[in-house]
């Protein structure tokens, strides 16, 4: 019977897919972008470089762990035979890789079980983003990582201190919608920031560089590596109350100020 590798021998193999996915992006944004198609909005966007680099993505996975499932943003779903699922995002922050805006990544996690972000638990996770050259990683109770640095949450003494992440939905109507909410936040808090990348803002809670990201709609996709960064870097990492991370809500927070953010966000409407 195979043995069951551990969560430090996943990440390694994720480093080495993602960083090579990674290279294989940045390649393709030099020799420009093209847009394959929109998805759920006009501003929802497909480019052939996301469709590549998931296939080769699922390609690389196939060769070094056979029989894992996988699941990605831009291709149907395989089916596990050995309970380990590949959940992938082949660049996170399309239109930022579209627009040249350097803050975009290539995600992927491994977990435990199937598709679904309410029963699988996470083993190994990367973030790669090529045009800083920061590799984030983290294993299930082997900590979080930046390019061999231990990361940490910060511990800002109030949430008016603290500096704030989120995003917004590529359907109009919802971005409507969160943009009022946000205004019944921005006074609460030092600042905010939208910075397009899903993947890239979870690390950034687990790397100190903001104190929190709070967003719904995002995918199993978006959030699964990135979530792994945050929670072994030591951040509270949940959805609706009781759950885990879901496109229902997606919030992560340094311990410090996540019970007055969370009730800040149900008073907000968010």
């Amino acid at each position: 019977m195979p043995v069951t590798p551990t969560p430090a021998e996943l990440l390694e193999i994720a480093v080495v897919v993602a960083r090579e996915a990674a290279a294989l992006a940045a390649r393709r944004r030099s020799e420009g972008v093209e847009v394959a198609e929109t998805k759920s909005s006009a501003v929802d966007v497909v480019t052939h470089t996301d469709r590549e680099v998931e296939t080769y993505v699922r390609g690389r996975l196939a060769e070094l762990r056979p029989g894992d499932g996988f699941f990605g943003e831009e291709g149907e779903p395989d089916d596990s035979t050995t309970g380990l699922t590949w959940v992938v995002d082949p660049i996170d922050g399309t239109v930022n890789f579209l627009y040249g805006i350097p803050q975009w990544a290539v995600s992927i996690a491994v977990v435990e079980g199937g598709p679904d972000p309410l029963a699988w638990r996470a083993l190994a996770a990367v973030v790669a983003n090529p045009t800083s050259g920061e590799t984030f990683t983290a294993s299930a109770g082997g900590g979080a990582w930046l390019d061999g640095r231990r990361l940490g949450v910060a511990a800002p003494a109030s949430l008016e201190q603290a500096l704030l992440a989120t995003g917004f939905s590529y359907d109009a109507a919802r971005r409507v919608e969160h943009a009022e909410a946000l205004v019944r936040v921005v006074g609460r808090v030092r600042d905010l920031r939208r910075l397009g990348a899903a993947s890239l803002d979870l690390c950034a809670v687990a790397a100190g560089r903001v104190d929190a990201y709070v967003e719904r709609g995002l995918k199993p996709w978006d959030h699964a590596a990135g979530a792994l960064v945050a929670v072994e870097a030591g951040a509270v990492v949940r959805g609706e109350v009781g759950e885990a991370p879901s496109e229902s809500l997606t919030f992560v927070a340094a311990p410090s100020i996540a019970h007055d953010l969370a009730t800040l966000v149900v008073e907000a409407g968010i």
